[in-house]
C-alpha cells in the first residue's frame, strides 16, 4: 500500500490518509479481510506520528471501513456495494453543488458547464 502525503495541503495528514484507504477499499485495490499495515509501520514509512496514523484508523473504523482484531491489526472490512455506491453519489452530489454555486457566481450555463466537463473527462481518458 503506498499513500502519498503532502505537508503542503491545507488537509490535514489524518483526513490524506483517510481518503486515500477509502480510495484504494472503493476501487478494489485493497480487499474485504485484507490487513493493513500496523499503525507503528505505517506512521514510518509516512514519516508521521503514531497518533496521527492511529487518528486516521480509529476514523475509517468508525465509518465502517475498517475492524481491529487485537493483537492481530487493522483489515479491511466487509461492506455493502450498495452502500458504498450510495456514499460515492452523496460524495459527487455534494461537489456538483458547489459547483453549480461557483458556476451561478460566474454566469456560466449549463451547457458550458457540460463542455467544461466533456473537456476534462476525455482528457482524464487519454492519461
Amino acid at each position: 500500500m503506498h499513500l502519498m502525503i503532502s505537508n503542503s495541503s491545507g488537509q490535514p495528514i489524518y483526513e490524506q490518509i483517510c481518503r486515500q484507504i477509502k480510495q484504494l477499499i472503493q476501487s478494489g485495490a485493497l480487499t474485504p479481510g485484507e490487513a493493513l499495515p500496523s499503525i507503528r509501520l505505517l506512521a514510518k514509512d509516512l514519516r508521521i506520528s503514531v497518533i496521527t496514523t492511529k487518528r486516521a484508523y480509529e476514523e475509517l473504523e468508525r465509518e465502517g471501513y475498517l475492524y481491529t482484531v487485537a493483537g492481530k491489526g487493522s483489515f479491511v472490512a466487509a461492506r455493502n456495494p450498495e452502500l458504498m455506491r450510495e456514499e460515492q453519489l452523496r460524495a459527487i452530489e455534494a461537489h456538483m453543488e458547489e459547483i453549480a454555486r461557483l458556476a451561478a457566481g460566474c454566469g456560466l450555463t449549463n451547457e458550458d458547464l457540460v463542455e467544461m466537463f466533456t473537456v476534462l473527462h476525455l482528457t482524464a481518458e487519454e492519461e
